[in-house]
């Protein structure tokens, strides 16, 4: 199918597949549904469910919400998510799956590892296929340089990373505090 986004806006590309839902059963919105003020990827817990398709789902937010599965249609398991489907959120303990062999080497680095372990309000457990490539693949930098430099008083330049590297940590912004956190994860592996 071609398609032009000049013309059509607002598409939902997705596949539909039959799931079957119980009470009990951990689900996630996989598209905002504006009605009820639902954000894609929020998840869930199914309190009630009947055969007419009539849900209750409790919201991790704490809030109830009650529809139809015609009206929203875009509801999946949620027991495993995305790392970035995690973002933000936090849960007591998390699980995280690292196939340090067969993946893209732009998805496993040092931010997917500060990401997905720092989820985990208690434990996070690591699993992999290749404990001895996982060090590495998760150590991977990909924060990008800035492409700005600022002029000294004598016209020399220096880099903004020598200006971050300037700033007493413990009374560095958050977000300053945040990055160097992130360079100071250690992976531990047993075998």
């Amino acid at each position: 199918m071609t398609y032009d986004p000049r013309r059509l806006q607002g598409v939902s590309v997705y596949r539909t597949a039959e799931r079957q839902y119980s009470v009990g059963d951990r689900v996630q919105f996989t598209a905002p549904y504006k009605n009820e003020r639902i954000a894609n990827r929020q998840l869930g817990t199914i309190e009630k469910v009947d055969a007419s398709g009539d849900l209750r789902i409790r919201l991790d937010s704490g809030r109830d919400v009650y529809f139809n599965l015609r009206q929203h249609p875009h509801l999946d398991y949620g027991y495993a998510v995305t790392s970035h489907s995690g973002q933000g959120a936090t849960a007591d303990r998390v699980l995280v799956h690292v196939d340090s062999e067969n993946t893209l080497q732009n998805l496993i680095n040092s931010r997917l590892a500060y990401v997905a372990v720092s989820r985990g309000r208690y434990d996070a457990q690591i699993y992999t296929n290749d404990a001895n490539k996982l060090g590495s693949s998760l150590s991977r930098e990909v924060s990008k340089e800035a492409a700005l430099n600022e002029t000294g008083d004598h016209g020399h330049r220096r880099s903004v990373r020598s200006s971050f590297q300037e700033v007493d940590s413990a009374k560095a912004p958050e977000h300053l505090r945040t990055r160097e956190l992130t360079h100071s994860w250690g992976f531990k592996m047993s075998r």
